[in-house]
């Protein structure tokens, strides 16, 4: 096992308490034990450093000339996912999370290595923007560091960082607008690409029915809504999923436990008096185990772009979207003074992530909670498989469990534990009260009326004896959202878990 870069200097010792904390809790998520996680954290953050300092030193014979690159700790946890990938390329992989091995052999993950224009929308968007710009927004929406805590950090007035993150939402927003324009669409999706950034721009509800449609079918195109809709909560789930890849929103929810841990009575004499802000350095809490994985929580941080499956906009502003330009961009701008919009100029080439839901499952690991395949977006009704050959219907637990809720939306999520092996399935139920699928992911959907049926996605279609299977979706509703019932598995109806 690779030693840890011993810190040389004030500069080296910052970069090593920012940084390895954050590696560790990823890493954790994406091995099956505590050593083994140390020892994928030391290699990845070994390989990060050294990337991270090669990056300083072209900036700086750069002399002013921009170079892209991700701030620091997105950098750090980019090395996890390449070394996690590097483990499976020469025989490791067995050492890995088992869901993270088939995302890794998948073609999300292809997507983080592949040609830039194709990689996730919120890692271009990140990538895009000068690196304080990036820094404080991964700081402030990631890693949930109170603002007073993130000024300190980055050098700024405390009396106006709030300000400062607001702009730099914006910037955000606009470079991920610049880069789904840049993405080879099809053409029903550059026609909807206007539409999109219109409506997006509203926190007003009811998108027009047409565009809703297409956002409950098309992976891209609502993993650059969750990056557009500003308003909503979504934008830290936006960025984890889409920048860290497998296991994105589960390290959300990690991060956002140990600022909890550090602002309560978790962390001794953690607030600083004068700024009521946690201290740094010196007893940092280590990410904590097990609990902080709670799934309802996970998913609820989510609040993908496709909770905007109702989204606001206007006639006027939606009919003028329609009309279809070419994409431009200006890197250089930062948080200049009065925070003027971008001047024209071709957008570079950038990298992106995908963000959507990472469903929960628990290994045989006690109190050990590991994310599951990161969410592929819903797919359409083609690839429904209903009628298809399946096993004979085992005996079976069903979890309905409401994750989230909202004036005319909902998140849940199913979980159903098999006693037998299958090698696919489908789940049905029929809704009580009229509610309407939006997105699903880890499963196909299709819906006639009341009654939805979930097909195995590729990848989940085979599950051992006595193992689970769980998929999670965001739906409408109206009036009332009582929990659904007749849930069966593979036609077979399935007791309460």
């Amino acid at each position: 096992m690779p030693d840890l870069p011993t810190p040389q200097d004030p500069a080296e010792a910052a970069l090593f308490s920012e940084g390895w904390d954050a590696v560790l809790s990823h890493a954790d998520l994406c091995t099956s034990g505590s050593l083994t996680a140390h020892q994928l954290a030391t290699e990845a953050f070994t390989l990060g450093v050294r990337e991270v300092r090669a990056a300083e030193r072209t900036h700086v014979r750069g002399a002013g000339r921009r170079t892209a690159r991700l701030p620091t700790i997105p950098a750090l946890l980019t090395a996890v996912r390449d070394t996690a990938a590097g483990w499976e390329a020469d025989g490791r992989g067995h050492r890995l999370d088992p869901d993270l091995r088939l995302w890794l052999n998948s073609g999300q993950a292809a997507r983080f290595s592949g040609p830039p224009l194709e990689r996730p929308i919120a890692l271009r968007g990140l990538r895009d923007m000068q690196e304080a710009d990036a820094s404080l927004l991964w700081l402030a929406e990631v890693e949930a560091l109170p603002l007073p805590a993130v000024a300190r950090r980055l050098g700024l007035d405390p009396a106006t960082v709030g300000g400062e993150l607001e702009q730099v939402r914006t910037l955000f927003r606009d470079r991920c607008h610049r880069a789904h324009l840049d993405t080879p669409l099809d053409a029903q999706c550059r026609s909807y690409a206007r539409l999109l950034d219109a409506v997006t721009r509203s926190p007003a509800a009811d998108a027009p029915e047409d565009l809703s449609r297409h956002l409950a079918t098309c992976v891209r195109c609502a993993e650059a809504a969750a990056c557009l809709r500003l308003h909503g909560g979504g934008l830290p789930a936006a960025l984890a999923g889409g920048v860290v890849g497998w296991g994105g929103l589960a390290y959300l929810e990690r991060r956002r436990r140990a600022a909890e841990v550090r602002l309560g009575a978790g962390r001794p004499g953690g607030a600083d008096p004068a700024t009521g802000a946690p201290e740094e350095g010196g007893g940092r809490s280590r990410v904590l185990r097990g609990s902080l994985l709670a799934a309802a929580v996970l998913l609820s941080a989510l609040a993908l772009g496709v909770s905007m499956m109702p989204l606001g906009g206007s006639g006027d502003d939606a009919a003028a979207a329609r009309d279809d330009r070419q994409p431009v961009a200006d890197p250089s701008v930062s948080r200049s003074a009065g925070r003027t919009s971008s001047p024209p100029a071709p957008t570079p080439s950038a990298t992106t992530p995908s963000a959507a839901p990472s469903a929960t499952r628990t290994t045989a690991n006690p109190g050990r909670t590991q994310p599951g395949p990161e969410p592929q977006g819903s797919t359409s009704s083609a690839a429904h498989r209903a009628g298809g050959t399946a096993d004979p219907a085992p005996t079976c637990r069903a979890a309905y469990d409401l994750v989230n809720q909202w004036s005319d939306g909902f998140q849940a999520t199913v979980t159903v534990t098999t006693d037998r092996p299958l090698t696919d399935w489908r789940v049905s139920w029929s809704f009580r009260d009229g509610q309407r699928i939006g997105q699903m992911w880890d499963a196909a959907v299709h819906q006639d009326g009341p009654r939805v049926t979930a097909g195995a996605a590729d990848y989940n279609r085979t599950v051992a004896a006595h193992g689970t299977l769980s998929f999670g979706f965001i739906a409408s509703w109206q009036g009332a959202n009582r929990s659904p019932h007749d849930l069966t598995l593979n036609g077979a109806a399935c007791a309460a878990g």
